[in-house]
């Protein structure tokens, strides 16, 4: 009943490996793609910055002062 739990572990190294690639230089330009980008549209985001930050308690660990109306 050993062996069970060993070939689970083995299996599911196995699959976790494939996981792993190296990318080579020539390929690092498909991932630095814009649309690869986190934030693919940088005006909106820095729209959408704008808005959570206009909201009321909406900026982690600071305070933000307003109702979130946008009447201060």
């Amino acid at each position: 009943m050993r062996s069970i739990p060993t070939v689970l572990l083995l299996i599911a190294l196995g699959v976790a490996a494939t996981g792993c690639a190296r990318v080579s230089p020539w390929e690092r330009d498909l991932l630095a793609r814009r649309d690869m980008a986190w934030e693919p549209d940088s005006l909106e985001a820095k729209r959408e910055s704008h808005v959570y930050f206009s909201k009321e308690a909406s900026m982690p660990g600071g305070s933000g002062g307003g109702g979130g109306c946008g009447c201060n």
